[in-house]
């Protein structure tokens, strides 16, 4: 019986993994075809949300199945509490990956990105990628430094993120409002991606430890 109870947990903990997998692939095909005006690739990325919303539908099941027969304590309940949170990060990843191909889809056959800000806009969405399988590494070795290290990874997508707005407020920008809408959106969908894939890693942390990620995070120094 004991045996059974942890082949549920692992099974659990796995499916959260191949979600993150699938959700990480998504968004890199994503932006290959914002960048490439890909149609087929576009649809590809939009199809995956209803595989994305079947899995989470399917792993929120075996963990209420779990609380209802199990009634797990101490770490084994944060496996479960955790990893139902973490589906919802990554659900909301798969949405996020499907905006970025609706959009590519929506300006078909032009760019939806302006050729100025298509470094910007590429470097955004190799870096989501990045951090979605540094966030499926942490979940399978339960790493707590690269968990921790994923936050300050995050930086630079904030940096990108800025470096659109600089681009956005310049007076020199002629690329018309639509395109100004575009891109404010799709900075703004690599954003939350990211932030997504940094949660996840906190509740690693906090699967771990039971203790927060910023309460392990080291303090400021002083001059």
């Amino acid at each position: 019986m004991r045996e059974a109870y942890h082949k549920e947990l692992e099974s659990i903990s796995e499916a959260l993994v191949e979600m993150a997998n699938l959700v990480g692939s998504a968004m890199g095909r994503a932006t290959g075809a914002l960048l490439d005006t890909d149609l087929q690739l576009a649809q590809s990325v939009i199809s995956v949300e209803d595989q994305v919303e079947g899995m989470q539908r399917d792993l929120e099941g075996q963990a209420i199945a779990v609380l209802a027969r199990q009634q797990p304590v101490a770490t084994d309940l944060r496996v479960v509490v955790t990893s139902l949170r973490m589906s919802a990060d990554l659900e909301r990843c798969g949405v996020l990956a499907q905006h970025v191909a609706t959009l590519a889809r929506r300006r078909y056959p032009r760019h939806a990105v302006p050729r100025d800000l298509r470094r910007t806009i590429l470097e955004m969405g190799q870096l989501a990628q990045r951090l979605m399988a540094q966030a499926a590494d942490v979940l399978i070795t339960h790493d707590i430094d690269a968990a921790l290290q994923m936050e300050r990874d995050d930086d630079r997508m904030d940096e990108l993120h800025r470096v659109i707005f600089q681009h956005l407020m310049d007076d020199r920008w002629h690329h018309g409002v639509e395109t100004a809408v575009d891109v404010t959106l799709v900075g703004r969908y690599y954003e939350r991606f990211a932030d997504h894939a940094v949660s996840i890693a906190r509740r690693v942390v906090y699967l771990v430890t039971g203790e927060h990620a910023d309460e392990l995070a080291d303090p400021p120094t002083t001059a």
